[in-house]
């Protein structure tokens, strides 16, 4: 019996030893993400800067001396192209813009007071939208087209090369006269600037800005152009940068609010080439300033 017991339990061993190890419970596994190109960083939004020259109307270079197109602006074609230019530079030209990235090379451009330049240009005329069906911009050309505003008058009449004059019969009417351009802000503002010394390439000066319109100022620039190789090394009061010729400055926190009727002043130091010149115009909020 005990021989019987002492078989079983061997046989028991055998087989516990031959039989195969249980397999290893899978690991959980985590998805890869798959590579990709795009880039994820958020593109620049609502950045402050200066127009240091306009290419034609639709392409212009910041301060920096980035070039870059604004978006939603067919190309400029040759019956307007110059006229689409001068309409650009007299609008942006040393002008204070806001603009936002949408991708390389191209922008979203706003004027300092918040006018969209893209709607702008195409109200009055001066470009064609490009690549949107409807919204301010399809809204701009039909009031354009109606008002026969740059452009849609003649002797384009709408399209990209001149149209030779149509032959004048007594049943020809004559096309609507085009409207008037929009009349240009009052100015509201008055500038003095005064050099208070000079000497071996150097100079100070003050610059005294004052509202002189009806309501309170809530935030300003002011841009001026300096010569004769004039380098900015500080202005009191204010806060910005020079590019090459212009300068641009901004309010501090404690003067940001400027009443009707009140003032501020900064004071400006710097380096000059040859004799330091009193700037001749300055242009406040966007608006040109009186000079005193």
């Amino acid at each position: 019996m005990a021989r019987r017991h002492l078989l079983v339990l061997s046989v028991l061993l055998i087989g516990a030893c031959s039989a195969a190890p249980a397999a290893p419970a899978p690991l959980p596994q985590t998805p890869l993400k798959p590579p990709t190109l795009v880039n994820e960083v958020v593109p620049p939004q609502n950045v402050l800067t200066v127009v240091r020259d306009v290419v034609d109307g639709r392409t212009v270079e910041f301060a920096d001396g980035t070039k870059v197109r604004i978006a939603l602006l067919a190309e400029p074609k040759e019956c307007f192209a110059k006229a689409a230019l001068d309409f650009a530079r007299s609008t942006l030209l040393a002008s204070s813009v806001r603009f936002t990235v949408l991708t390389i090379g191209e922008v979203n451009l706003e004027l300092e007071d918040g006018t969209d330049y893209a709607v702008l240009a195409v109200r009055q005329g001066a470009l064609k939208p490009e690549g949107v069906d409807g919204g301010p911009m399809i809204a701009a050309r039909d009031e354009a087209t109606a008002a026969k505003r740059g452009l849609w008058g003649p002797p384009c009449e709408g399209s990209d090369t001149t149209k030779p004059a149509p032959p004048t019969t007594t049943t020809t009417k004559a096309p609507p006269p085009a409207a008037a351009a929009p009349p240009k802000p009052a100015k509201a503002c008055a500038a003095a600037y005064r050099i208070t010394g000079q000497s071996q390439g150097r100079f100070q000066a003050t610059l005294t800005v004052r509202n002189t319109g009806t309501a309170a100022v809530n935030g300003w620039s002011l841009l001026w152009t300096v010569s004769n190789g004039d380098t900015l090394q500080n202005v009191s009061n204010a806060s910005g940068r020079q590019y090459g010729a212009i300068v641009s400055v901004a309010n501090e926190t404690a003067n940001r609010q400027i009443a009707s009727g009140g003032s501020v002043q900064l004071g400006i130091t710097g380096t000059t080439r040859g004799t330091h010149k009193a700037p001749t115009a300055f242009v406040f909020n966007s608006v040109q300033c009186s000079v005193e």
